[in-house]
């Protein structure tokens, strides 16, 4: 015969193995109902690339603005020296402001113009072979027939530009963009671009023929 003290401890602890039980069944249910971790990866994936989405168009539709022109009476000929300072990041002690200048079958060859200014400047024809440009901003710039062999052309803005005939034989093209771009003719064999360059020029109706295949677009 169970001690009283005995069935008291027996009664207390019953309803303390039921709760137990009760609480173990729901969180087996939450687990069951959860989605299962790549899921929920997905998911928070989704979100990202929908947030991104979203904020793309915002950033494409801000406005560049550029300081007024250099009022230095020698600017232009600042090209046939260059720049020297960050050539990778476009850092100099100086903005290299090369705007409306003309360099029409002139040798720019093995310059470093790395944040260049070129808006409505003329290179038609010009030698730009090993030419450095990094976050170079050429929008309505004319290189009619210029010479890109082996350059690097790394973030730069080709907006609107006229390259007709231009050659990039062996360049490094990456992150730069050509909309509006006139591109009829153009070389690029054996360059080396980038795989959203390939994209935006493959999207570019002037990229047609024998461009279309040296640059790599499927159709």
């Amino acid at each position: 015969m169970l001690s009283m003290s005995t069935q008291m401890f027996a009664a207390r602890a019953a309803p303390t193995r039921a709760h137990t039980r009760a609480a173990a069944a729901q969180d087996n249910k939450a687990t069951a109902s959860a989605p299962p971790l790549p899921r929920r990866l997905a998911a928070a994936a989704v979100a990202l690339s929908a947030s991104v989405a979203l904020s793309g168009p915002l950033v494409a539709m801000a406005e560049t603005r550029l300081p007024p022109i250099d009022q230095d009476p020698n600017r232009c000929e600042r090209a046939f020296v260059g720049n020297t300072i960050g050539q990778a990041n476009a850092v100099s002690d100086r903005i290299l402001d090369l705007r409306k200048c003309t360099y029409d079958g002139a040798d720019l060859s093995a310059k470093t113009l790395s944040g260049a200014l070129m808006v409505d400047a003329s290179f038609k024809g010009t030698n730009m072979t090993e030419v450095v440009m990094s976050k170079a901003y050429a929008l309505d710039a004319d290189f009619t027939g210029a010479n890109f062999t082996n350059s690097v052309l790394d973030r730069v803005t080709f907006d609107n530009a006229n390259m007709t005939n231009a050659n990039f034989r062996n360049a490094v093209i990456t992150g730069s963009t050509y909309e509006g771009t006139i591109l009829t003719g153009a070389s690029f064999d054996e360059s080396l671009i980038g795989k959203e360059d390939v994209k935006r020029l493959c999207d570019n109706p002037t990229v047609v023929g024998e461009s279309r295949f040296q640059v790599g677009c499927r159709n």
